[in-house]
Order: structure tokens, then C-alpha cells, then sequence
């Protein structure tokens, strides 16, 4: 029965998705094919995460472990734990003065309406191509020129073994702070890997908790600033996690 439930809580997804896209994605395609015009097309994508995030029943309660403020006029890199297709909205709610652009996995264009959106608010990676991945410092740099801030679960993914608390890091968030001079913000977030996990089968609406860990200024040194991100959402998930 509750399996049941829950098929129905994702067909209500796709139903919601449905109109959400169609609502908000033709203003969002238009405006962002001119660069200059983005952060109005981010506005729209931010309507769009609001209705997605709450339409399914969810809500969030952030609570602050620093007290390090985001800048509105300072361009950041984003990075935080990731766990559920959730955490996109969830990062679009959080941040409405700094228009995002994620870095992520060019398979998730191929899922059914979220794809419409998310192709068009990422610099998408082929994991399976060394020149994909290369390029991607190039155009998150065009991105971070144009004015947006980049968003990158430094996990690159979420591990198939749901028993992984946090995933061991890529260096790709903690090279581009470096190369850019790009302070990095930090999110844990704690609940969505059992309240909307990729399993369509599991998951409940609910509350997830937001911890904002604070601010690392770049650094020469990628593979300290990698160390010191990792040890702060390791720390906040084991003290915090459900």
C-alpha cells in the first residue's frame, strides 16, 4: 500500500512538472538564449523550484553554523551534498540575488520534462568523455563572466550504495575557486536522501534541514580547500543527520 502511495506522489511529480514547465519553461527557453537576459530568465526558473519543491509537499528550515553572510554582489562557487533530484530546487530557493548555473551529468536531460529546464540552466558534463570534463572549466568561466555563480555537487553524483553517507570529492568545484579567485559557499543538506530519494518507490513530504556551513576564500591550494569542504559536511552530517 504504501509503494502504492508513493507511485502515486511521483505521477502527481510528473503532473505538476508538466504544467510548471509548460508555465514557466517558455519564458525561461526565450530569455536565455541572450546571455545578458539570464538573470531574468532566473527569476522564472526560481517560480518554477518554488512550485516543484513545495507542490510536492516538501519545506525547508535553515539553520546557520557561521556567521559568514553571502555578499549579493560577490559571483561564489555553490557546492553542497546531493542526494535527490531536490536538491537543484532546493539550491535555486536559497540563492534569489545570484543567478545559478549548475555543472551537471548530461543524462539527466533525458528525463521526462525536469530535462526541458535543466539543459538550459547547465553546463552539462559526459562523464565518459576526458574532453567533456576537460572543457568544463572553459565554459564555467564564460558562465561566471556572463555573471552567474556556479553550483557543483562536488560528489559528482549520488552513490548507488545508499549506506555512503558522503561520497568522496571531485576537485573540479575546489580547481575552478582556485583558477577564478571564486569564493565557495557551503550547504549540507540533511533529509532529502529519505524524503525524495532517486528510488521512485520510497519517499515522504516533509522537512528538510538546511545547514549553511559557511564561506572558503580561494586558495592556490585546490586539494586544501577540497579537505576542508568534505570535513565540515562530513562533520555537519554526522552530527545532524536523521
Amino acid at each position: 500500500m504504501v509503494k502504492i502511495l508513493n507511485y502515486l506522489w511521483r505521477f502527481w511529480l510528473l503532473l505538476l512538472a508538466f504544467v510548471l514547465t509548460i508555465t514557466f519553461g517558455i519564458p525561461v527557453y526565450i530569455l536565455s538564449f541572450n546571455k545578458k537576459h539570464y538573470k531574468y530568465a532566473y527569476k522564472f526558473i526560481r517560480f518554477w523550484s518554488y512550485g516543484m519543491f513545495y507542490g510536492m509537499g516538501l519545506r525547508y528550515e535553515i539553520t546557520h553554523l557561521s556567521d559568514q553572510k553571502i555578499d549579493r554582489n560577490k559571483q561564489y562557487v555553490i557546492i553542497s551534498n546531493h542526494t535527490s533530484i531536490m536538491d537543484i530546487m532546493l539550491t535555486c530557493i536559497l540563492f534569489p540575488h545570484h543567478p545559478l548555473c549548475f555543472v551537471g551529468k548530461k543524462e539527466l536531460v533525458k528525463i521526462p520534462i525536469f530535462g526541458t529546464i535543466y539543459k538550459r540552466i547547465c553546463v552539462m558534463v559526459d562523464r565518459g568523455s576526458a574532453r567533456s570534463r576537460a572543457d568544463v572549466y572553459r565554459r564555467c568561466a564564460e558562465k561566471m563572466e556572463e555573471g552567474n555563480n556556479i553550483v557543483i555537487f562536488p560528489e559528482g553524483g549520488v552513490p548507488d550504495d545508499t549506506s555512503i553517507i558522503l561520497d568522496e570529492f571531485k576537485d573540479g568545484a575546489f580547481t575552478l575557486s582556485s583558477k577564478h579567485h571564486s569564493p565557495i559557499a557551503i550547504h549540507t543538506f540533511v533529509g532529502l536522501k529519505d524524503i525524495f530519494p532517486f528510488d521512485s518507490s520510497k519517499g515522504y513530504p516533509g522537512k528538510v534541514k538546511v545547514y549553511f556551513n559557511g564561506i572558503l576564500e580561494p586558495s592556490d591550494s585546490p586539494k586544501n580547500l577540497k579537505q576542508e569542504a568534505f570535513i565540515e559536511i562530513k562533520k555537519t552530517l554526522a552530527k545532524h543527520a536523521i
